[in-house]
């Protein structure tokens, strides 16, 4: 292939150019004026021309940029016509949040109508993933994962502790009073939370009881295999208590310990202030899962 420059590169220089402001293009953007900088500058050393003459007030396009810049809108243009005939376009009011499958289902889509009652204006896109990418999908405008918040080239802002907890099928939970009365049932584990029933033993000061090797992917499994009365499962707390409420689930005795993960709300390092709509469904989401 034809050696193409980065797609970011392009609009930043189309839109500095077309604004005359760096500041301007990065509004535009959702980007940090040292961002449009930083891109336009790898697009000039890409191209070895310069497109810009720069100055304390304005940019001003060099022969170079004003040759350029006909082709580079054209093909941005043609672009967004052909995304938009093929998959539709999304409103300044459009939200995108991706979260952990198991999040997406049991704690976020129950409470999502109730908040398009109160904001009927916003369009809530819900995607779900089971495993966390390392770097932030482009076209997703919320992130939130469970994890340490170790992830590189995002914020991670954390939405609160979480604790861990038993659950079972409601027929069960008369004859489970303690920790010592898991033994006559089959431990449900989740892939990435093994060590969760050893912790929790542990922290009762008691053996574990044999393992019988039930192992699921996600917690959403996990739910469907406690609720058909295959066994008991450890989940997260504001889960546990969604399903015990829904009785789905019971919670058989109020035995805690603190999960080594928690719930995060994440930004690309360097992104500028959100949209409105985005804004208002951080903040709602924050009460979610405090």
């Amino acid at each position: 292939m034809l050696s193409v420059p980065n797609l970011q590169w392009l609009r930043s220089f189309e839109a500095a150019s077309r604004l005359g402001s760096f500041t301007a293009a990065g509004e535009e953007l959702g980007l940090t004026q040292a961002a449009i900088s930083t891109h336009i500058r790898a697009l000039e050393q890409q191209l070895g021309h310069q497109l810009l003459f720069r100055s304390t007030r304005k940019v001003d396009l060099t022969a170079s940029g004003k040759a350029y810049l006909p082709s580079v809108r054209k093909a941005l243009t043609d672009l967004a016509v052909s995304t938009t005939g093929l998959f539709g376009t999304t409103s300044p009011g459009s939200v995108t949040i991706r979260a952990p499958i198991s999040e997406a289902v049991l704690i976020i889509a129950p409470a999502l109508a109730s908040f398009q009652n109160g904001h009927p204006e916003i369009e809530i896109r819900l995607l779900s993933a089971i495993w966390a990418d390392t770097v932030l999908e482009t076209g997703i405008d919320i992130e939130i994962r469970l994890g340490t918040g170790n992830w590189p080239g995002t914020h991670a802002e954390a939405l609160g502790p979480e604790t861990v907890i038993p659950v079972c099928h409601p027929d069960h939970a008369g004859t489970l009073k303690s920790a010592a009365d898991l033994a006559e049932y089959p431990l449900i584990h989740i892939l990435g939370f093994e060590n969760h029933w050893t912790r929790f033993f542990e922290a009762q000061e008691i053996s574990m009881p044999a393992d019988r090797g039930i192992t699921v992917d996600t917690s959403l499994a996990a739910v469907e295999w406690a609720a058909a009365k295959g066994g008991v499962a450890l989940l997260l707390g504001r889960v546990a208590r969604q399903l015990a409420s829904s009785g789905r689930l019971a919670i058989p005795f109020e035995t805690t310990i603190p999960s080594l993960q928690t719930h995060y709300l994440l930004h690309r390092e360097g992104s500028s202030v959100r949209k409105p709509s985005t804004q208002k469904v951080e903040s709602w989401l924050r009460d979610l899962f405090r």
